[in-house]
């Protein structure tokens, strides 16, 4: 369905993309650095699986709503922007005894880890409209049916996010156990982390990702 020219293509461009930090990798990095690899690991899962929304709704042309509806992509960037403050809240608020938030001294469940990096990533509006623009640069009609090859072209971008997603999961897990999980697990990255996230969430509630 897609010849080797535009694959490589595609693989090299998207990498490009996936190397740059944002929400996800943070989220990601936060977790494993505080409660090691297995729970990196698995909020890397979630955004894949979340990531892999956007690629079914890029498919069936649902993301072409967030990209011409202003109301329906503002309430999607909002959803996503108060999603990210939440966890950054939750982070600096943590206290001893059973907490549940990225951050907290209790370990967060992995049911938890996963749901919230699927819904840190499902609405996180620049996903679709990085679909909708990026994805249809390597699609050619004439290869075959063009929700076919964006669906393709979805999927191979949320597998090689799980890639990359994972490899800064695991270099947080070693940073853990260089550093000490005591220290990783302390008021100093809980704070920072849960700032960045504050941080990210404000920018994407004030900020237009269509331009």
């Amino acid at each position: 369905m897609l010849n080797s020219t535009m694959f490589l293509g595609f693989v090299v461009a998207a990498l490009v993309v996936l190397v740059i930090p944002g929400p996800g990798v943070l989220y990601a990095v936060s977790r494993s650095a505080a409660q090691g690899y297995r729970a990196g690991l698995v909020s890397v899962l979630g955004l894949s699986l979340g990531a892999l929304v956007h690629a079914v709704a890029a498919a069936i042309g649902l993301s072409a709503i967030l990209l011409t509806s202003a109301t329906a992509f503002g309430i999607v960037k909002l959803l996503g922007a108060a999603y990210l403050i939440y966890l950054g809240l939750r982070m600096i608020l943590a206290r001893g005894g059973k907490q549940t938030g990225p951050g907290a001294t209790e370990p967060v469940t992995l049911k938890r880890l996963l749901i919230d990096g699927i819904v840190i990533s499902v609405f996180n509006p620049k996903i679709a409209v990085f679909f909708l623009a990026f994805l249809p640069q390597f699609v050619d009609p004439a290869l075959g049916a063009v929700p076919q090859q964006l669906l393709l072209l979805g999927l191979l971008y949320s597998g090689l996010a799980l890639l990359t997603d994972g490899a800064y999961a695991l270099l947080a897990g070693g940073l853990r156990q260089w550093i000490g999980g005591r220290f990783m697990q302390g008021p100093i990255p809980r704070y920072f982390c849960g700032s960045l996230f504050i941080g990210l969430g404000m920018y994407a509630a004030f900020s237009d990702m269509r331009n």
